[in-house]
């Protein structure tokens, strides 16, 4: 279920011309608590997928929740082996 409002964000996201108008347009639409949250997500799947590191590790050094964890190893499952070699890629 993509909301028009999703969409439009998206496509908000793909016109950006540069990384720092990209950066200026999230420092708009989130605020700091979102920000920090989307970083993390982006560590959690980085550790995840690197798959080094125990979960419990994971959890203690981010400072996330093992049901976090937990959210982002089941999402990791879904994904298309296109996305996840994406991901490794630049991750």
């Amino acid at each position: 279920m993509k909301t028009r409002g999703w969409r439009q964000f998206i496509e908000l996201c793909r016109h950006a011309h540069s990384e720092e108008e990209l950066e200026r347009l999230f420092e708009l639409l989130f605020t700091l608590d979102e920000q920090e949250q989307l970083a993390t997500r982006v560590e959690l799947l980085r550790a995840l997928l690197k798959g080094d590191k125990p979960q419990r590790t994971i959890a203690e050094q981010l400072k996330i929740s093992i049901a976090k964890i937990t959210r982002g190893s089941n999402a990791l499952k879904t994904i298309s082996p296109q996305l996840r070699q994406f991901l490794q890629a630049h991750l």
